[in-house]
């Protein structure tokens, strides 16, 4: 059992936002410690049901005042604001209020050894393959994803060891309120720039999270990342390193090759000795990286080769991570994440690599800001589809203060002389693509937000 002495005064805890991915998370982990959870989320989901189904009261937009006076602490997501009703009611009875990433903060000071993935793109998929090593090796971790995980049944594992996995998100610096003793950083890209204004600041934010580290710590990161080539001064902890173009690695991949998948399979060398011959059952150059990056750590952590192999081969895919959806006019459908340049042109390399005739995709752009100060980068990295439909921008937390729309990204693809369609409407959207998508076409669904339901629509 973790050691609690840092949460422990807070017996009773009341959590607003609880269906969100990480706060569903830290509930069932409280109640599976003896805490006494209750929560609050304005819609029903099926994070709210399994926590109802391990026996914690959730009030669906209905606050329940009581659950604030009988409680010792709110935890409460980032959100949720200081005029929502129960926010004022534990303000007035002088109940501490505590922002979830603090709180996760708290948690991950309970365990002996928390294992953080980060990094711009790739932590969900990274997450999932070491939570799934850790699994195969009988080492019963606690976990938490950013994404629902079919071996765990959702986004979170209650685990019974030392060792807590989880996604470290560097947005608002969120990470640096952690604890890891071991780290992955993937890569260091231009993203959330409407917190962190520039590509500097977000690499000071990396640096100050590897200098979390203790000196008995581990650093594994990828050398093939320009951004990240610094982040060994910031640390006195062990370094470990992986590449595909950068050979001077600790974890290498070479002959690497593509089924008609898209699935890559590859030799793995460790300090310049064969490692292993890895096989993945998840497409993607980038994918090679991730496995690489999950590989280097499970190694340092006794984890055999022969468990590694097998967790990976069986994964295949976190939720919405290049995920089939089914078919339409003998077209195959996938629904995809990817909501920056970086990670379409990884998704546009996947599909490359699998057999088809034409390509579409329908994209829906996260945030304003993100669009506004990416759209050339979006535009090359949409040129990569045959059929491009763009929808309207998802705000997500913003307002459109620059005027940016959906229109402006499709001129700009105009201007590359690419002819792509804005078609707002859903409905309008999937009929378009059933009156003109042919036998043997892929078809993708990308971005973060609401376009996930256009593909169930696509293959009803």
């Amino acid at each position: 059992m973790p050691n609690i002495d840092n949460i422990k005064k807070y017996k009773n805890i009341h959590m607003i936002g609880i269906g969100g991915v990480s706060m569903s998370g830290i509930a069932a982990i409280l109640q599976k410690w003896g805490f006494r959870v209750t929560g609050y989320d304005d819609a029903e989901s099926d994070n709210t049901r399994k926590l109802r189904d391990l026996g914690i009261k959730v009030s669906i937009g209905e606050v329940d005042i009581e659950n604030i006076k009988k409680c010792d602490a709110v935890v409460y997501s980032a959100a949720i604001k200081d005029t929502h009703l129960e926010m004022i009611e534990a303000k007035k009875n002088n109940i501490p209020t505590i922002e979830r990433a603090d709180f996760l903060g708290e948690l991950t000071r309970c365990f002996k050894d928390t294992i953080c993935i980060s990094g711009t793109h790739g932590k969900t998929t990274t997450t999932s393959m070491v939570a799934l090593c850790f699994m195969e090796a009988q080492k019963d971790p606690s976990i938490q994803v950013g994404a629902f995980l079919k071996p765990i049944d959702g986004n979170y594992k209650v685990g019974s060891s030392e060792e807590f996995i989880i996604e470290a998100c560097e947005y608002v610096e969120s990470f640096l309120k952690f604890s890891p003793k071991a780290e992955i950083i993937l890569n260091i890209d231009n993203d959330h720039l409407d917190y962190f204004k520039n590509l500097d600041n977000i690499k000071k934010a990396f640096y100050k999270y590897a200098e979390l580290l203790p000196e008995d710590g581990l650093l594994v990161y990828n050398a093939d990342d320009a951004n990240s080539v610094e982040l060994p001064k910031y640390t006195k902890a062990k370094k470990l390193t992986f590449g595909i173009t950068n050979k001077n690695v600790n974890f290498f991949a070479v002959n690497i090759v593509f089924d008609a998948q898209g699935f890559a399979e590859f030799d793995v060398y460790h300090n310049d000795n064969y490692y292993d011959r890895i096989k993945l059952s998840i497409p993607g150059m980038h994918n090679v990286l991730n496995a690489l990056a999950c590989i280097a750590l499970c190694n340092e952590y006794g984890i055999d080769k022969e468990v590694i192999k097998t967790a990976l081969v069986k994964f295949k895919g976190a939720d919405r991570r290049f995920e089939y959806k089914g078919s339409v006019n003998g077209a195959k459908v996938y629904d995809d994440y990817g909501h920056h340049p970086t990670e379409i042109l990884a998704t546009a390399k996947s599909l490359m690599n699998k057999k088809y005739e034409k390509s579409w995709v329908i994209f829906q752009p996260h945030t304003y800001s993100r669009t506004i100060n990416l759209l050339t980068d979006f535009a090359k990295a949409l040129l990569n589809f045959d059929n491009i439909i763009v929808l309207d921008i998802y705000a997500a937390r913003e307002k459109n203060t620059e005027g940016i729309t959906s229109e402006i990204l499709v001129d700009k693809l105009a201007d590359l002389g690419k002819e792509a369609k804005y078609i707002p409407d859903f409905d309008e959207c999937v009929s378009y693509v059933k009156n003109n998508v042919k036998d043997g076409d892929m078809v993708i669904t990308l971005g973060a937000g609401t376009v996930t339901k256009i593909g169930p629509m696509l293959v009803e």
